[in-house]
């Protein structure tokens, strides 16, 4: 009988511990959802949201825009009317010239700045995302790539020959090797020159400074031993020969495009009007203007399509509409809804002297 009892007890008990948080003891609020704490909810939220939506378009409506569509732009001096999203595709890695003339009806006052949009293009896919090397990226070289960048760790240097060998590429992984590198060229008809553009400050301060650094010395002689992405034309060091301080993995061409979209339309900052020149000192003015465009990327393959835009910004950045829709929409229904409530409140609820005179034998009704 003791042996019994003894083994009992040495049995571990499944019973959890004996505390507040294990028993679900601990305080908790539980509120009672009245019409005097419900009603007033609605209506704040309601009163408040409205307006903060009203302000968020007013800003939104102020931010100008320009979009052109040049997915299907006819080649140049083609009597046939090929366009280039056909040439390049017929002839890899050649490049097509096309340009599109458009018109801007008012002007652009203030911050002007160029972007290119890409549609159907799914930036956000697992393996993509994660199709980077970030040492490398920091100018931590190594001959032995991160496994990530696979199969855009290497390129074969004489294939099919005895003398074959694998090659490490840098930058390496999908996301580099599919970088945007369409030419885009705005041409003034009125004043007969380019627009002048900027092609430094249009990527993040924390990821120039931060995620991306060159290796020291000599680009060329530090990355002698790599190869260029297989769809790239220059190497890593020939990005910007004007700058040094935006060549090689600080180009802010690369970091923009690094900086991987969340949906599968998107659009990214591509150059800066310069303000300080002729002409251009107070932004864009309306007028003739011509797109000349180094056609080389494409994306009729996954039916995508590109566009380049002209904007200007605002107190809140760029155009975004939806986020006023979206307030004033949760504010209007917010009030909707108190109103329906109040009125049911109103009509069929028990007055302060039935709810005080409840008994036990009070009717349900």
């Amino acid at each position: 009988m003791a042996s019994s009892e003894t083994s009992d007890q040495n049995v571990k008990s499944r019973r959890p511990a004996e505390s507040a948080f294990k028993q679900q003891r601990l305080p908790a609020w539980q509120p009672i959802l009245t019409a005097g704490t419900v009603l007033p909810t609605f209506f704040v939220i309601g009163i408040a949201f409205i307006p903060v939506g009203i302000g968020l378009l007013y800003f939104s409506d102020e931010v100008k825009e320009h979009v052109i569509d040049y997915t299907y732009c006819t080649r140049e001096h083609d009597e046939s009317n090929t366009t280039c999203a056909d040439y390049i595709q017929n002839k890899t890695m050649t490049e097509c010239a096309c340009s599109i003339s458009f018109n801007l009806t008012e002007d652009f006052k203030g911050d002007v700045y160029f972007y290119y949009g890409l549609s159907n293009y799914y930036q956000n896919h697992r393996r993509y995302v994660k199709s980077r090397d970030d040492n490398q990226l920091l100018g931590r070289l190594s001959l032995t790539p991160s496994s990530d960048c696979e199969p855009f760790a290497y390129v074969t240097e004489n294939p099919n020959t005895a003398n074959a060998r694998k090659i490490p590429v840098a930058p390496c992984g999908a996301i580099a090797n599919s970088l945007f590198n369409d030419t885009l060229t705005v041409w003034s008809e009125d004043l007969g020159r380019n627009v002048p553009v900027s092609r430094t400050g249009i990527a993040w301060d924390s990821d120039k400074t931060i995620k991306f650094r060159n290796p020291p010395g000599d680009l060329k002689t530090a990355f002698a031993n790599f190869s260029k992405p297989a769809n790239w034309a220059k190497n890593i060091w020939e990005l910007d020969l004007e700058d040094k301080n935006n060549n090689g993995f600080q180009n802010e061409d690369l970091i923009v495009w690094m900086r991987t979209a969340a949906l599968p339309t998107f659009r990214k900052l591509y150059r800066r009007v310069k303000h300080d020149e002729q002409g251009f000192a107070t932004g864009l003015v309306k007028g003739l203007y011509t797109l000349r465009v180094e056609y080389r990327y494409p994306v009729i393959e996954f039916d995508g399509s590109k566009t380049f835009i002209i904007s200007t910004t605002s107190l809140l950045g760029g155009k975004n509409p939806f986020l006023g829709v979206a307030y004033i929409v949760v504010g209007t229904l917010c009030l909707l809804l108190g109103i329906v409530l109040l009125v049911i409140h109103v009509r069929c609820s028990k007055s302060t002297t039935e709810m005080i005179n409840v008994n036990p034998r009070t009717p349900y009704s």
